[in-house]
C-alpha cells in the first residue's frame, strides 16, 4: 500500500468535505443554468480573445486576493491558521480542523482550487451581464498590472541601490 492509499484509510483527507464543496459548486453551476434560461439569459456564442484574458487575469488575481492577501484573512481564520507571513503582502495559511471545517481551509487556501470558483462566479457575472463582467475583471486586471509594476519598481531601487 502507497503512503497516499494509507491517507485515505486513516482519514487525513477529508474527502466528504471534498465532495461536500465539490457538490455545493456543481449545484450552484446548475441553478445558475436554471434561473438563467428561466429568465431568457442569451449566453454567449463565443468569447473574444480579450474576455477571455480579461476573465483569466481577473481569475488570477481574485484567486490570490481570496487565499493569499492579508487583509481577506478573516475570511479565510475560521478554517487556517497562519503559517509564515510571504513576499509582498501575501502570507502563507495551512488548513486546520477536520471534515468539512478542513475541506473549507483547503479550499481558501489555495489559489488553484479557489480559483475554479472564482472563474465560476465571474464566468456567470460575464454571461449575464457582460459589461459589468469586463468592467470587474478590468479592475483585477489593473490590480495585476499595479502589482507587476510595484515588483519592477523593487527591483530597480534594489538594483539602483546596489
Amino acid at each position: 500500500m502507497t503512503a497516499q492509499d494509507s491517507d485515505y484509510d486513516e482519514g487525513e483527507v477529508p474527502l466528504r468535505g471534498y465532495a461536500a464543496l465539490a457538490t455545493t459548486f456543481v449545484t450552484g453551476v446548475g441553478l445558475f443554468a436554471v434561473v438563467a434560461r428561466r429568465r431568457g439569459v442569451q449566453l454567449p456564442e463565443t468569447v473574444p480573445p480579450w474576455d477571455l484574458a480579461l476573465l483569466a487575469t481577473a481569475t488570477f488575481k481574485g484567486s490570490r486576493l481570496l487565499t493569499k492577501a492579508k487583509i481577506t484573512s478573516f475570511i479565510r481564520a475560521p478554517f487556517t491558521r497562519r503559517e509564515r507571513e510571504a513576499e509582498a503582502g501575501e502570507v502563507m495559511d495551512t488548513s486546520r480542523g477536520n471534515g468539512a471545517r478542513r475541506a473549507v481551509g483547503d479550499l481558501v487556501s489555495c489559489p488553484f482550487c479557489t480559483s475554479a470558483w472564482v472563474a465560476g462566479g465571474l464566468v456567470g457575472t460575464y454571461a449575464c451581464a457582460p459589461r459589468a463582467a469586463r468592467l470587474l475583471c478590468a479592475g483585477l486586471t489593473a490590480v495585476t498590472a499595479a502589482d507587476w509594476l510595484q515588483y519592477a519598481w523593487s527591483r530597480t531601487e534594489q538594483s539602483a541601490e546596489g
